[in-house]
């Protein structure tokens, strides 16, 4: 799997949520993830670590990045802890980690791949036999702007076409939906309707501590039609 290369500074931009600004957020994404999670998982994408320092109790744990920067920190982080390998994505190769896992996770990653099915097909490889990868990607292109652009998506997701690049890849979609409702109405007020193209940080803050409680609330009890983020876990044929 090639990738995907954005420019220096992007992957702090598309990841503010996932850092001190957002620990609402970044709770809801791993309470949506971690039940789909085994005993040994790859994140693909890790930034500094903000997500994946969420998950105790792994037999093992290989994190990742493009970014040298980010690889560099997440060495230092996870320095002396033999349950954990820090791999670097920065050259189109092979991904190549000790051990099969049975978890692979792909928070706001795939979105920038042109050959979304190639990508699937490769980090299939490296999953144990029933094993899962679990997707996690910005929906809609309604919502598409200038942030997206800045950012190096390649397109946003519906839960239809999110299952079609899923199964030409030979996976099975598990679980597939759009979540976050009222997140993709304030995107599509902020971002896109009101062509901002970059969130607020104040507007970040205020959108954590109220718009996420209220939308994990909603949720709890309804599906929603639409959201700022389709959800799939997909499994690798046993």
């Amino acid at each position: 799997m090639q990738p995907p290369q954005p420019a220096a500074g992007e992957g702090a931009l598309e990841n503010h949520l996932g850092g001190d600004e957002g620990k609402n957020y970044r709770k809801y994404e791993f309470d949506m993830v971690a039940p789909h999670v085994g005993t040994s998982m790859l994140e693909i994408g890790s930034g500094l670590g903000h997500f994946s320092e969420q998950f105790t109790g792994l037999e093992y744990l290989a994190v990742s990045d493009n970014d040298p920067y980010c690889v560099e920190q997440l060495r230092k982080r996870y320095e002396g802890n033999d349950d954990v390998e820090v791999i670097s994505l920065a050259l189109p190769a092979e991904i190549k980690i000790r051990r099969k896992v049975d978890t692979v996770v792909m928070m706001n990653v795939l979105e920038h791949i042109a050959d979304d099915v190639q990508a699937l097909k490769d980090l299939a490889a490296v999953v144990e036999p029933g094993g899962r990868i679990v997707i996690w990607v910005p929906g809609y292109m309604q919502l598409y702007g200038e942030f997206d652009r800045k950012v190096g998506h390649v397109t946003r997701y519906t839960p239809k076409t999110l299952g079609a690049s899923v199964a030409a890849a030979g996976l099975q979609a598990e679980v597939l939906k759009p979540i976050n409702f009222l997140g993709g109405i304030a995107w599509w007020a902020a971002v896109r309707k009101g062509g901002a193209g970059y969130p607020d940080p104040r507007l970040v803050k205020i959108y954590d501590r109220t718009v996420v409680p209220t939308t994990r609330l909603i949720e709890r009890f309804i599906r929603p039609p639409f959201g700022q983020t389709v959800f799939c876990v997909a499994r690798v044929p046993g």
